[in-house]
């Protein structure tokens, strides 16, 4: 996967994207992402890989200041279309290189991006840079403990389609467990514990 090819696939997935990933089990394992989150009136949340918004209409909008990037220009056309009305700021972003200070937001949320971006621990480097000391990252994604022999020979085909089914976390996470970050929490949400939630303070 690169950069030029997924924001070619995800131009054609912006149309369709909510059918397929905002409704059924995705839109039920998103609504248990967020519960429980102690959202304060006035905190600064960022979207990594915001997409269609479809996380958007699952925050207290209004009550907070939130800035949402995507790589695709076609998916944040979907998002700003369902918030015309909010002071969400959209900007076209690439999340290997986010281009904001250090130590910015209270919250940085990633959901179904770090199977997508082609440097999924450079992401996540920045998703820590960008937090707050005391600041929480969540994080929905799809991630593998133990790939079968399948995954490992189909995997390179598969992202072809802009997704990536033997991404490990903790491989992603490997240098910076113990030293900037703590695990707070980590649980199965979906399909058998292949989406998985994990919520994570910086130090």
């Amino acid at each position: 996967m690169n950069n030029r090819w997924n924001k070619w696939i995800y131009s054609l997935w912006s149309p369709v994207y909510d059918y397929f990933f905002n409704q059924g089990p995705f839109l039920k394992a998103r609504c248990e992402v967020f519960n429980g989150i102690d959202f304060q009136a006035g905190d600064k949340v960022l979207f990594v890989g915001v997409g269609t918004g479809a996380d958007l209409a699952l925050v207290p909008v209004n009550q907070l200041e939130i800035t949402a990037i995507d790589y695709s220009e076609e998916m944040l056309q979907q998002a700003r279309k369902k918030f015309t009305s909010s002071v969400i700021k959209f900007h076209r972003m690439d999340a290997q290189e986010l281009q904001l200070p250090d130590n910015s937001f209270d919250y940085v949320i990633a959901s179904l991006i770090l199977y997508v971006v082609p440097d999924s621990g450079k992401t996540f480097s920045e998703m820590i840079r960008v937090t707050r000391q005391d600041g929480q990252i969540i994080i929905f994604d799809k991630f593998t403990t133990k790939p079968s022999l399948l995954k490992k020979v189909i995997r390179p085909v598969i992202k072809v389609f802009g997704t990536d089914i033997g991404l490990s976390f903790e491989k992603i996470a490997e240098g910076h467990d113990g030293q900037r970050i703590i695990l707070l929490e980590d649980h199965p949400v979906m399909f058998g514990g292949m989406y998985r939630k994990i919520k994570i303070r910086k130090k």
